[in-house]
């Protein structure tokens, strides 16, 4: 078990056992953020591609996803579309 300093928690957690993708922004990832942090934002994003009804062969909506991604993990936060309300 692989334990880093978590930029979005703010704590000591179990790290990710590889980048999530390729590339820079995955290394980055793998090396700040932990397993717990990154399942929050694959809860995110999937509320996000369903309300927004994202089409992620479209490069706007990947594109959008990538600048909340940021804002959720290394930011002040993703917002939550406008009316959403939890079930």
């Amino acid at each position: 078990m692989r334990m880093i300093n978590c930029v979005k928690l703010k704590n000591l957690a179990e790290g990710l056992e590889r980048p999530p993708f390729p590339g820079a922004k995955g290394e980055k990832i793998f090396a700040q953020v932990s397993k717990e942090a990154w399942n929050l934002w694959l809860n995110h994003q999937t509320m996000l591609i369903n309300e927004y009804r994202l089409n992620l062969i479209d490069a706007k909506s990947r594109a959008f996803l990538l600048e909340e991604l940021d804002k959720f993990l290394f930011g002040a936060g993703s917002e939550k579309p406008p009316g959403f309300v939890e079930k």
